[in-house]
């Protein structure tokens, strides 16, 4: 098992230091040309692979042109249009109402708050973060997504299960500079290494500080079951 450092804060610290160092390239992975392709993307994404949406959007962004395009389109369209996308026809509904309210209350802009983002149909916290970090540069809190929530638990960050509580208690100890990083670099890190199932703690900078740490804790932090 892994010593994690004295403090959660430089426990943060370090895990962030090192994964940047392991990442330097980390950034987003959805494919976006503007702000509301952004925000369809990152709505398509829940319990999808980014790597799906990407392939779905291709061909989605070429044929809708703008909020009314997905306002005015019939929802059984739409849905058929992302039928490759898990939970298609709830993604669709959320999309069409979202981009009738961007077009007849925002004047066809994405709005820039995450009052008002999360007003919108589908759109919670987590989006409405993502929205505001990159398509806005508005960073006011950490998306706390699968890859997060499973890391920030393994590593002893927090031992919450609710995203909205784990990103307040991260917000509390990752140096706010890296607030929006923190997010890449977990996923990154979450994908190569520490992976749901089967992490490769052999293969990880963070072992020694990581208490989930396979060797000698017989516990996933981030499930509470046994190994």
């Amino acid at each position: 098992m892994g010593t994690p450092r004295e403090t959660r804060q430089e426990q943060a610290e370090d895990i962030t230091e090192r994964l940047e160092t392991e990442y330097p390239d980390s950034t987003i992975s959805l494919r976006y040309s503007n702000r509301l392709e952004l925000l369809i993307a990152v709505i398509l994404s829940a319990q999808c692979t980014d790597e799906r949406v990407n392939q779905e959007t291709k061909h989605l962004f070429e044929k809708y042109d703008g909020p009314k395009d997905y306002a005015e389109v019939p929802q059984d369209e739409l849905a058929e249009d992302l039928n490759s996308i898990t939970y298609y026809n709830n993604k669709a509904g959320y999309i069409k109402s979202a981009c009738e309210a961007i077009a007849e209350k925002h004047d066809g802009e994405v709005p820039d708050t995450m009052d008002e983002l999360t007003d919108l149909s589908g759109v919670g916290r987590k989006t409405a973060n993502v929205v505001l970090q990159h398509g806005h540069d508005v960073v006011e809190g950490i998306v706390v997504d699968t890859h997060v929530q499973r890391l920030s638990r393994r590593l002893g960050l927090t031992e919450e299960k609710r995203p909205e509580r784990i990103e307040e208690e991260l917000i509390e100890i990752v140096p706010e500079s890296y607030w929006q990083q923190f997010t890449h670099l977990c996923i990154d890190h979450g994908r190569a290494v520490c992976t749901a199932r089967n992490p490769d703690c052999s293969d990880c900078v963070l072992a020694d500080i990581c208490p989930s740490e396979k060797s000698d804790n017989e516990i996933d932090l981030a499930s509470g079951e046994p190994w």
